[in-house]
């Protein structure tokens, strides 16, 4: 085998390794912003200890292209945002004001994992006088929110 011969075979062998790596689907992902950690729960799923099974269902399901976003609302935690029903490119988000005028301070959002087409945000701490409200977002757009609770 000749230099250019192995030097084919690693760029192919290279191209072959990088198609791989893109054939493997992305996990959810947790992002937040703002001063999201500042109050207590916050930075915990809703099936922590203590809070689970505490969450209701709060206003109305918001619908946007056959996509499903939930707010919950525990009064002993706080509250989380739900997608259901949603496609790949997809983030529940709950964003938190500290003043309760509901201009967001802080946000965490959760994306949707391949195959399963739901997720849910950790929880935000809207204890205390602050609020809290859910969005979908798709592709960076805002499909779905609901109000401040």
């Amino acid at each position: 085998m000749n230099r250019r011969s192995i030097t084919t075979l690693l760029a192919a062998g290279g191209a072959a390794a990088a198609l791989a790596l893109t054939a493997v689907p992305a996990q959810a992902a947790s992002f937040q912003g703002g001063n999201y950690g500042a109050y207590g729960m916050e930075g915990q799923y809703p099936t922590v200890s203590g809070c689970a099974g505490t969450f209701k269902q709060v206003g109305s399901t918001r619908y946007a292209e056959g996509m499903a976003l939930k707010y919950f609302y525990s009064d002993k935690c706080g509250s989380f945002a739900r997608i259901e029903n949603s496609r790949a490119n997809c983030a529940a988000v709950l964003e938190r004001s500290d003043s309760g005028a509901g201009r967001a301070d802080g946000w965490v959002s959760e994306t949707v994992d391949p195959g399963i087409g739901y997720a849910y945000s950790k929880i935000g701490n809207n204890l205390n006088g602050r609020v809290s409200r859910a969005l979908l977002t798709c592709d960076g757009h805002v499909w779905a929110q609901t109000g401040w609770y």
